[in-house]
């Protein structure tokens, strides 16, 4: 019976299959939980309880949100595209989950360890904003897309730096596999081995582009409900604006792994004499969301002009800097060469 699921094509079919599905229910989970978090962290910093009803000390108040918009009627506008009102919000719930099969939790536990990983990621976090564009166009209002629209310019502003960023870690390596990425920081020095230290400026452009890229505040400005309501998700409802949230909320994950992978050392543990494994991912990116959530409750949010200049003026330049810099040591063996020998203690 192992046989056929090691050595026929379609046992390996049924194991990718099963292994996907895990990941998914898993990731599904984790949002829930983090969603929980999220609003407890906001309720302390104001000094109030937060979700403290449903199950003991709240902990099923996100199943509960779940079940609500599960089972509440869907509106549709009458000047709605149908087909494509429903298919944005599948592309906002999809792509993201499909970017996950990249992701490794531990060495050699990824669905699909693609020597081009980073690439894969580029190309899957390129066609969110799709999502985003079709479910404003499509609603027939003008809040919604003028939300989409901000939100589109503001994705792909960032992910330029974001780009930018990847790519003088890529340089550092000499791989674009998340494994191997996450190899060259294993080293005798523990945590001083990993990227973050070589890599310092890069670190704090590399959060707040997250913050950007995925909508979070203080750089919500498609969802300001001062101006646009609620952005492009003014005129959804129920399950539709469920698949909306879980896809942001499964991005913002996403880049909490990326971070960790990239800067952290993914899976190794930070002192050199404690074993490496899984814990040390998901506590890595535990710290990580903990910030982005501060970062919530404690930062006013930006104007649309000031987010844009960020973006274009600062991170751009300073980022496409770091790049001719890393080139510069990479090329004489000064940075990706001399100090990764360092780091292994060679």
């Amino acid at each position: 019976m192992s046989e056929f699921f090691t050595t026929t094509n379609a046992g390996i079919a049924l194991v990718v299959l099963g292994q996907c599905l895990l990941l998914t229910v898993l990731l599904l989970i984790s949002l829930a939980v983090l969603l929980y978090a999220d609003r407890k962290i906001w309720a302390a910093v104001q000094m109030r309880k937060g979700p403290n009803v449903v199950g003991a000390f709240g902990l099923l108040q996100s199943f509960a949100d779940f079940f609500k918009y599960a089972l509440k009627e869907i509106v549709v506008p009458a000047g709605a595209d149908k087909t494509v009102f429903f298919l944005a919000p599948m592309i906002a719930f999809t792509l993201p989950l499909i970017a996950w099969v990249v992701i490794p939790f531990n060495d050699g536990w990824a669905i699909a360890d693609l020597n081009v990983a980073i690439l894969y990621i580029f190309a899957v976090s390129s066609l969110e904003v799709y999502g985003v564009i079709m479910g404003g166009w499509a609603s027939n209002s003008k809040y919604p897309f003028l939300g989409s629209l901000r939100s589109a310019a503001q994705m792909i502003s960032y992910e330029v730096s974001i780009g930018l960023i990847l790519v003088g870690v890529i340089l550092s390596t000499g791989s674009l596999n998340l494994t191997e990425i996450v190899r060259a920081q294993d080293g005798d020095w523990g945590l001083f081995a990993w990227y973050w230290l070589p890599h310092l400026p890069m670190v704090f452009l590399f959060f707040i582009s997250a913050l950007a890229e995925t909508n979070r505040p203080p750089f919500d400005l498609p969802e300001a409900e001062s101006e646009l309501v609620a952005g492009y998700q003014v005129e959804y409802s129920s399950t539709p604006f469920l698949l909306f949230m879980i896809g942001e909320y499964a991005t913002i994950v996403l880049m909490t792994a990326l971070i960790t992978l990239i800067f952290f050392g993914g899976w190794l543990s930070p002192v050199p004499f404690l074993p490496d494994g899984v814990f040390w991912m998901v506590s890595k990116m535990a710290l990580i969301f903990f910030l982005i959530s501060m970062v919530k409750a404690i930062v006013p949010r930006y104007r649309y002009d000031q987010l844009m200049r960020l973006g274009w003026k600062v991170f751009l330049p300073f980022s496409l800097f770091w790049v001719v810099l890393v080139s510069f040591f990479a090329k004489f063996e000064l940075f990706g060469g001399a100090y990764a020998r360092w780091a292994v203690g060679g």
